[in-house]
């Protein structure tokens, strides 16, 4: 399964931030106040006066890998996360990710997780049995835990067994502002490809909002 990225709902626009930077003068609006939307939205982002751009939020549902979950939630800046927990609840459905820059890697020497008649060919194969074995382990470890330690320490101990390409559903909301700084911080060539592509992913969804309402706003920001 790959990463996905929805947004499910949005507030602003490249009109909401000129106004905001507008009250320290006057809010009303003119035909030609408009026409310096753009102008004002680049000086704006170059100055570095951001505070404008806190006024528009962007709401997303996400589904990635445990390793983008965690560069998600690190260096964030104004950003509300909510994910699903293995702690309150057990993960029936065993999302994975697997990347398919492995596919076709051969293995130097083959190693056997299911044993020596089911040998995988390259490693991306090799991560797919071995998650597979991995969520297997998962289920029985809670079946089994809970009568000794009780439903909720089998839970939260059970999940061990997961490995970081597993898959959790999360559910973000950024202001302008945040949003710039993740698509600074992550949408990079310097980021791990896995978060890099969910960065572009929610650029591209905001990007495609029906009236593109943000038009001005990135391309003040210089997002591509």
């Amino acid at each position: 399964m790959k990463n996905n990225v929805e947004l499910i709902g949005y507030y602003g626009s490249d009109l909401i931030h000129a106004q905001s930077a507008w009250t320290s003068t006057s809010r009303d609006l003119t035909e030609e106040k408009i026409g310096r939307v753009g102008k004002l939205l680049k000086m704006l982002a170059s100055e570095g006066h951001h505070t404008p751009f806190e006024k528009s939020s962007l709401h997303f549902l996400v589904t990635v890998d445990q390793v983008s979950h965690i560069h998600l939630i690190k260096h964030r800046i104004g950003v509300s996360i909510n994910g699903e927990s293995a702690r309150y609840k057990e993960l029936k459905e065993d999302k994975t990710y697997l990347p398919q820059d492995w596919s076709g890697v051969t293995l130097k020497s083959q190693l056997e997780i299911d044993g020596p008649e089911n040998k995988m060919i390259d490693w991306y194969e090799q991560l797919d049995a071995f998650t597979a074995q991995s969520n297997q382990l998962y289920h029985q470890a809670l079946e089994e835990l809970t009568p000794i330690l009780g439903r909720k320490r089998a839970k939260e101990s059970a999940r061990f067994f997961k490995t970081m390409n597993s898959q959790i559903t999360m559910d973000i909301m950024f202001n302008w502002r945040s949003f710039y700084h993740f698509q600074k911080l992550r949408n990079s060539e310097h980021a791990q490809l896995e978060v890099r592509q969910v960065a572009q992913m929610m650029l591209d969804e905001v990007k495609n909002i029906e009236g593109n309402p943000f038009q001005l706003t990135i391309e003040a920001f210089e997002l591509s």
